[in-house]
């Protein structure tokens, strides 16, 4: 077959310069870690893989995060970058569904990450195959007063009647077993999490978040008869609705309350109003049915490659050094979160330290947060419900019952 010389030329041009291409590279990042930490941590991120891959030029978009979640869907469109950052369990579902990210299960074998992310690995897994790669997440479980316990004699406990009976110690000491403000519905939202996760397990979580159970199924009913004997009891902080989060801090500062079912980024607000290591322990949210694997709350943040992106040769490297054992723990020195791969180190903080060696031993799933696995809609809903059912838990059937009409109009 003749060529014209120019053509061929041109073609021997082009296959040499896409040649090239793969070896020098220029690798578009999207994220939208503009706070301070994270920021920073990126910073440092890309810096190391540049200094270990002279040969790629990282071109990076910083949004903020409102910004971003507006913007997400027209970039993975149109102009896709090489990487995104995001959220794992159902909150990359839309973007999997869409045919907007591309698998890397390639890139999980060849770097051992089933071993060493093998905690996560349950919520990056859609259909059977893993959709990126998470770099830190933070434990939720039970912060606590140790000297209130070890002044009334109790013992941190493992399941749900030495719960009960811990609080009943502590009500008839006139003291508030759990502390929680409800003005901001999300703290609700952890505490059903917990109790769900306990009853009925990770799959559950999952798939009530999806839309595939009904509101009114004995399963949920389980789960909130399992609430109410804590309301019941008198388990939570009155008038809770007219308090934020940190609001709720005072009550435990003060002695007035002994636990919160919260989030690790409370231990800073904690000890900046004067509790100390010897004050403050963590626990894990105790068993409820020994027979369900102990799932734990663990918002995960993720990096993805769009399935539109130019350099996915790079943008996979760049995965890989992302998982690494040791770039996974200067990330998290920076955020002051953990690492999720195994043999990454966490600094000497004791509540960092009980949250790395609970998530990473578990096997029950990590969930993300209630508002993180259900669409917006729904989650709203959901939490205005749980707010309402801890003031009045005796209109649980209708709240559930309205819970799934909203469920029906959701998930059409």
């Amino acid at each position: 077959m003749f060529h014209h010389p120019k053509k061929l030329v041109a073609g021997i041009l082009a296959s040499t310069m896409l040649a090239g291409a793969s070896f020098a590279g220029e690798l578009v990042i999207n994220t939208d870690t503009s706070d301070p930490a994270p920021k920073a941590a990126f910073e440092a991120l890309i810096a190391g893989f540049e200094a270990e891959n002279p040969d790629v030029k990282v071109t990076w978009n910083l949004f903020d995060h409102e910004g971003y979640k507006t913007s997400i869907r027209n970039f993975l469109t149109a102009d896709a970058p090489d990487l995104a950052n995001w959220y794992a369990g159902n909150r990359m579902l839309p973007y999997v569904n869409a045919g907007l990210f591309e698998p890397v299960d390639d890139v999980w074998e060849e770097n051992g990450l089933t071993e060493s992310l093998a905690s996560a690995q349950g919520s990056m897994t859609i259909d059977g195959k893993i959709w990126g790669v998470p770099y830190t997440y933070y434990q939720w479980g039970v912060y606590y007063r140790k000297d209130i316990f070890e002044n009334l004699g109790i013992a941190v406990p493992t399941n749900w009647d030495e719960f009960k009976a811990a609080g009943k110690t502590l009500t008839d000491n006139g003291v508030t077993p759990i502390t929680i403000g409800t003005k901001y519905l999300w703290t609700a939202g952890g505490v059903f999490d917990y109790l769900n996760l306990r009853t009925n397990g990770y799959d559950f979580h999952m798939a009530l978040t999806k839309g595939e159970v009904a509101w009114t199924d004995e399963r949920v009913v389980a789960t909130m008869n399992n609430w109410k004997e804590l309301i019941d009891a008198g388990f939570f902080l009155e008038n809770h609705a007219a308090y934020s989060w940190q609001e709720a801090l005072a009550p435990m500062v003060q002695g007035d309350a002994a636990m919160y079912v919260m989030g690790n980024f409370a231990v800073a607000p904690l000890k900046e109003a004067g509790l100390t290591d010897d004050t403050l322990g963590f626990f894990q949210f105790p068993v409820i049915n020994p027979d369900v694997p102990l799932a734990e709350e663990a918002p995960t943040d993720t990096i993805h490659i769009p399935a539109n992106a130019k350099n996915k040769e790079d943008a996979k490297k760049f995965l890989a050094y992302l998982a690494r054992a040791d770039v996974q723990t200067q990330i998290n020195d920076t955020l002051g979160q953990l690492p999720i791969n195994k043999d990454s180190e966490v600094g000497d903080d004791k509540f960092l330290q009980a949250g790395y060696q609970m998530l990473s031993s578990t096997t029950g799933g990590i969930a993300q947060f209630f508002d993180r696995d259900a669409p917006a809609e729904m989650a709203k809903a959901g939490m205005e419900g749980f707010q309402e059912f801890m003031v009045k838990p005796e209109r649980m059937d209708k709240i559930l019952e309205r819970l799934e009409k909203v469920r029906g109009r959701v998930y059409k």
